[in-house]
């Protein structure tokens, strides 16, 4: 099983203890250039300090592509943490920490980020056609091929920083402390929807928008226990950041980009297709269909059943 294989390594819980430590210190040792530039800023005395808390306003200060580097270089450097963490404080290898099979399966990778890549840009054209007063052209020919470039390259980076602490080196440490697949799964998707929650949306749209934080992340932990492996979590968020950050912004995300289009709606009246939709029909429509393709067996064993 993909979270037993963590046995090859050492598995003491205080290595895990030092691997978060470690994590937050390259997370914040990258933070760093954003925190230098917003003090340059002040010193120059062009921040209002009284808004110096007001995340929306710190989006304001830089341009676009510039705030997207500054918000993505901290997730680099928990990455490389969790791959120090990984390999010196666990002696357990890259591959183990991804993937139960003998080597990393990108045509996994490739399929999943296809799928939802196509569901995404899908969804984001009827909806456009449905109501275009609620999109404003936002397309800049040379802003925008600068904005591919740094979100091809650090987008992902972002992604698989948030799958390999979450779906690989937490769910597999939780999962062998306490011999529980299913509080793995649960604890892990828990703190990564609460870990949004200082996200701009959750002011906009309200803690209704949790439930899909969370449940997205209850939707990857099943594929990656299932599949015995990461590759499906991979590709569905490096898709779901990637095309989102391409394809449409607005003044309420986390993400505020040269995208082609800006959403103009109202983020307080989003409901049951942003929010329900998704977790409780779409998701679970995805978990069927990979497991006719990968042949997935074992459910109670992989999800519920104690780890020996």
């Amino acid at each position: 099983m993909y979270i037993q294989q963590a046995k090859e390594g050492l598995t003491d819980w205080w290595r895990y203890i030092v691997g978060c430590l470690l994590i937050f210190v390259g997370v914040a040792v990258f933070s760093a250039p954003h925190s230098i530039a917003i003090s340059l800023k002040t010193i120059a005395g062009e921040i209002d300090l009284t808004r110096i808390n007001d995340l929306n306003y710190l989006m304001t200060l830089f341009d676009s592509n510039l705030n997207l580097i500054f918000i993505l270089l901290p997730f680099l450097g928990g990455l490389i943490m969790v791959l120090i963490a990984t390999r010196y404080l666990h002696k357990l290898s890259f591959v183990k920490l991804t993937t139960s099979r003998e080597k990393i399966d990108f045509k996994r990778i490739a399929l999943s980020f296809s799928i939802w890549s196509f569901f995404t840009i899908g969804s984001v054209v009827i909806s456009y056609f449905v109501d275009p007063s609620n999109f404003q052209w936002n397309f800049k020919l040379w802003p925008f091929l600068t904005l591919v470039v740094l979100a091809v390259v650090l987008i992902p980076i972002q992604t698989s920083f948030e799958e390999y602490i979450f779906r690989g080196y937490l769910l597999q440490g939780v999962g062998i402390v306490t011999k529980r697949p299913l509080i793995a799964l649960l604890s892990t998707s828990i703190i990564f929807g609460l870990l949004h929650i200082s996200n701009p949306e959750v002011e906009k749209i309200g803690y209704t928008i949790m439930i899909y934080y969370i449940g997205t992340g209850v939707f990857l932990a099943i594929l990656t226990l299932m599949d015995e492996g990461m590759e499906l979590a991979l590709g569905f968020h490096a898709a779901n950041n990637l095309i989102t950050a391409l394809l449409v912004t607005s003044d309420w995300t986390a993400f505020q980009t040269h995208s082609i289009l800006k959403d103009l709606s109202d983020p307080s009246k989003m409901g049951f297709i942003e929010i329900f939709l998704p977790v409780f029909i779409i998701f679970p429509a995805l978990i069927y269909i990979y497991s006719k393709i990968y042949n997935w067996n074992n459910w109670k064993e992989k999800l519920i059943k104690k780890i020996q």
